[in-house]
This record gives structure tokens, sequence and C-alpha cells, in this order.
């Protein structure tokens, strides 16, 4: 295994991109094997299933955290009697799921850097050592 140190808009070492970008091709192959010829109509519902499935980081679904609640598409019957909140409630209830989420974000973020910490190898150089230096426009 090599260790790829990331930069900031270069996902390719990113192990977070490549993990979404996997499960995103693995859903893609399911859809091809189930669907055969008619798979690119089904799209939509390769999106609805990615943004309804749970992430470890956050905790939820990504349509769960955005709007506050489950999916109440009719692929979703199961919680139909949910109560509705009020206008104050739900504004109350969001800014503390937020403050929730982030908290979640920012643990993941820290594991996730306490992972890459323990695997990364400092640098070091001594006077006279060759290096390549890029310089991007």
């Amino acid at each position: 295994m090599n260790l790829n140190m990331s930069t900031a808009y270069h996902p390719q070492t990113d192990g977070q991109s490549e993990r979404a970008i996997q499960t995103l091709k693995d859903m893609l192959r399911a859809c091809v094997i189930d669907f055969r010829s008619s798979w690119d109509r089904h799209l939509p519902l390769v999106e609805f299933s990615y943004n309804n499935s749970y992430h470890a980081s956050i905790k939820a679904a990504s349509y769960e955290a955005l709007y506050r609640w489950k999916c109440r598409s009719h692929v979703c019957w199961s919680e139909v009697g949910d109560s509705q909140l009020t206008s104050p409630e739900l504004i109350r209830d969001t800014t503390e799921e937020i403050f929730h989420i982030k908290n979640r974000l920012l643990a993941a973020s820290s594991r996730q850097k306490s992972y890459a910490d323990k695997r990364a190898k400092p640098l070091e150089f001594e006077v006279g050592d060759m290096v390549l230096l890029k310089v991007s426009p």
C-alpha cells in the first residue's frame, strides 16, 4: 500500500471521495445487473437510494439531515403517522440538528485525521539534498 498525501482540490488521494465514488459505482453496477438495457431510466432511483442511505459521518441520511425528517416518498410509507411540527418548533429543532450534525462531522474528521496522522511520515531534508519543485500557474 502506498501512502499518498492529498492536497486541496485534489480528491484523487482523498479516501473519503474515493469511498463515495466506490459506493456509487457499486450501486450503478447493481442497477445495470437488475435492469439490463433500461438501467439509465432508473438513475433517479439510484440517486434517491444514495441520498436516503445512512452516512456514518453525520449519523443520518443526507435527505434527513438536510430536511430534518425522513423521506416521505411513496417508497418510504412506514412512518406516515409522525406528528407535524409548528414553525417555531421546526426552526428550533432544525437549528439543534444542524449543531449536532456539525459536531458529528467534526468528530468524524478528527477520527479520520488521527488515523491519517498515525500513518504519515514527516519528510526531513538536509542541506544539499536534491528536491523537485513543481510550480503551478
